[in-house]
């Protein structure tokens, strides 16, 4: 039912309010409406927060926005920050305003000289009721109100005199800390949960134990095998990035049937795989166990335990993957065979995606036992917890039923709220934006192909303005399954450019191990399939002679990775702002929170050198068109005087972007 004073159009708000709209502690969010009333008279409205701890927040009033076409007019909003985790709800409340009716009707018609000691006695009533709802110790507020009581009151003085002191800044800002409510309308509650701060705020490391202190026996030429612990001692260099998640693939038993192999291969003809053929991690389970236990190659699950201690140790967070998939020898496979899906020759379904079939994998059906099958997850969840993950990257959760994710992430929310999912959902935008408002924490996106200014700068508006109360965008700049063509033919500059991009654009972004070597040969021309696809074979990597012979981007990461912990701006979502550029190649935007504002401007071409001129919306900077500041350059250590528009050229055999920050000139 609409209110006495209507109250329309909320924001932000999820499937109608029936879910939460995402926060983060500590995170700015924007709270917004549309409010009106009949007539001329004037209004008010602010938002009140309430947190998990019962209590109402101060009220935040809500100013008006600049109208941008007809739908945004009598649109008004405001900033709130959660500062405690949990489920927040938040209210609107809009009023009747006498005093700034009076306010805009006396400036008219004093200066008019009509009704003038009406409109003054009309002003001191509504003045003195304001007074008598103040608290004690507001004494500062009395005391101008008392002065503009009295300047409503004394006839000696000049009219014009009486009116400046009732139009006075000091006595504005009273009035608009203390409003005078008539007609009080509330709107809401309406929901929103506040995540921790890992939930916004992360740098991803993926890599996979098994490679990771591998090597070829020099007397069998067989591959062996890294473990945990060997795994463990990659940390240190993870570390020293500048990352604190670390995230890995599959750590379980993989099936021996249908194992594939190098690039895919699929083995044909009867018989074993070839010992060296160690099979695909998402292929989960064999004699050896399922999603509860470890490949044996790698240790025992005492091995992860030190694995996930050590990253503790050096401010790791370790993420596991949760892929709800299983090989043909999986337990689950004889045990519960109405988990899975039996075509109509008795045999059971593979994993396909024709015309590709991936004969190693049987995916599991939800819908013949969604109740069994949905505790046995839970149950797996609960056990990698108890050993110490907090976080989750779910592959592929759009396979499988939106209702069971709400459900799952509903269950481990209620006992262990600080447990983080992340949803691997490279699909349809409706499921991508569903599977975040149902819970997923953060979400990879469509970051990987956009490549172009005008889809960059579209992209980054999205998922900063449009999308951030559904998903937290993680910016992977490459995956496993995902090498771009960007990277395959840009050379050491494109993997630059996106590294910038991705790690200065969203607060949450990720690399997968060899990135930092510029990996970029894929299986064919026109895939994104890696050559040699570490999915399907151990890879071996020399870390230390690509470092000794300066072939990494190890230290370009780590500068990145030091700015973003550096700068509070740029561990924010929301603060991003476009700026215009005059060339096609070059796109530029800012972030800023409070004193601290970070322009970046980055050349997206990675062949040829770009310059152009750079308009920057100072407002949005919080910077007045006659401030003098002056720019230093966070990855070459140049500095500059900036204003309003700036001459850039970036030559990406140089350096493709500028990370600047702002000095304001005494």
């Amino acid at each position: 039912m609409v209110g006495r004073i209507p109250v329309i159009d909320v924001m932000p708000l999820v499937d109608n309010g029936r879910l939460p709209a995402k926060a983060t502690v500590g995170e700015p969010f924007p709270v917004s409406a549309t409010v009106f009333r009949e007539g001329h008279d004037k209004l008010g409205a602010e938002v009140v927060l309430t947190g998990p701890d019962g209590k109402r927040r101060p009220p935040v009033r809500l100013l008006q926005l600049p109208a941008v076409d007809r739908h945004t007019v009598s649109r008004y909003g405001a900033w709130v920050t959660p500062d405690l985790p949990g489920a927040w709800s938040f209210e609107i409340h809009a009023w009747s305003d006498p005093v700034g009716t009076w306010q805009h009707d006396a400036g008219i018609k004093i200066r008019a000289g009509v009704d003038v000691e009406l409109m003054f006695t009309e002003g001191r009533l509504l003045l003195e009721r304001v007074l008598a709802g103040l608290r004690r110790t507001e004494k500062e507020a009395a005391e101008v109100l008392r002065g503009a009581i009295a300047a409503a009151a004394d006839t000696d003085r000049p009219v014009a005199a009486r009116l400046a002191q009732l139009e006075s800044p000091e006595l504005s800002a009273v009035l608009l800390a203390h409003p005078l409510r008539e007609l009080v309308t509330v709107d809401g509650p309406y929901a929103a949960y506040a995540d921790r701060p890992r939930a916004l705020f992360s740098s991803w490391y993926e890599f996979f134990p098994r490679s990771e202190g591998a090597y070829r026996d020099p007397k069998t030429g067989k591959v062996v095998s890294g473990s945990f612990a060997t795994a463990a001692k990659r940390l240190d260099a993870v570390t020293a990035m500048g990352f604190d998640v670390v995230y890995l693939p599959p750590i379980h038993p993989i099936g021996e049937v249908n194992r594939k192999g190098p690039n895919n291969t699929v083995l044909s003809g009867p018989g074993p795989a070839p010992l060296d053929w160690p099979g695909s991690p998402w292929a989960i389970g064999s004699r050896h166990g399922g999603h509860d236990a470890v490949h044996p190659d790698l240790g025992t699950l005492a091995d992860f335990d030190a694995f996930v201690a050590r990253a503790g140790t050096l401010g790791l967070e370790v993420a596991l993957d949760l892929a709800l998939q299983c090989a043909p020898d999986h337990p689950w496979v004889t045990t519960h065979p109405e988990w899975f899906t039996t075509r109509a020759d008795g045999t059971i379904a593979y994993a396909e995606n024709p015309p590709k079939k991936y004969q190693d994998i049987y995916p599991l059906n939800f819908d013949n036992d969604p109740e069994g099958l949905a505790q046995e997850v839970l149950r797996v969840v609960r056990h990698w917890m108890a050993h110490g993950v907090r976080i989750f990257r779910v592959d592929n959760p759009h396979t499988k039923p939106v209702a069971f994710w709400q459900w799952l992430l509903a269950e481990v929310r209620s006992t262990d709220p600080d447990v983080l999912f992340l949803s691997e959902a490279f699909t349809k935008p409706p499921m991508l934006q569903t599977l975040g408002a149902i819970g997923f924490h953060q979400s990879y996106t469509y970051f990987t192909w956009r490549t172009a200014k005008d889809e960059v700068e579209d992209y980054l508006r999205e998922v900063a303005t449009e999308s951030d109360h559904r998903i937290r965008p993680n910016f992977f700049v490459n995956t496993p399954d995902i090498l771009h063509e960007f990277l395959q033919y840009g050379g050491p500059p494109a993997f630059k450019i996106r590294a910038v991009l991705a790690a200065m654009g969203s607060p949450s972004w990720g690399v997968y191990a060899g990135y930092e070597l510029c990996e970029h040969v894929a299986v064919r021309p026109g895939s994104e399939e890696y050559l040699d696809s570490e999915k399907y074979q151990v890879r071996i990597r020399d870390w230390d002679a690509a470092e000794r012979d300066g072939q990494t981007l190890a230290p370009y990461l780590t500068r990145l990775n030091e700015l973003r912990r550096a700068h509070p701006a740029l561990q924010l979502l929301r603060n991003l702002v476009i700026h215009p550029t005059d060339d096609d190649a070059i796109v530029c935007f800012s972030k800023t929170a409070g004193a601290d504002r970070v322009i970046v401007v980055i050349n997206l071409d990675p062949h040829a050198t770009r310059d152009t001129m750079v308009h920057l919306d100072l407002a949005a900077l919080g910077l007045d068109p006659s401030t003098s500041f002056a720019v230093h350059d966070e990855l070459t250590g140049n500095d500059w005087h900036w204003g309003a528009d700036n001459y850039v050229r970036l030559d990406p055999r140089e350096e493709p972007a500028h990370v600047l920050t702002v000095r304001l000139v005494p």
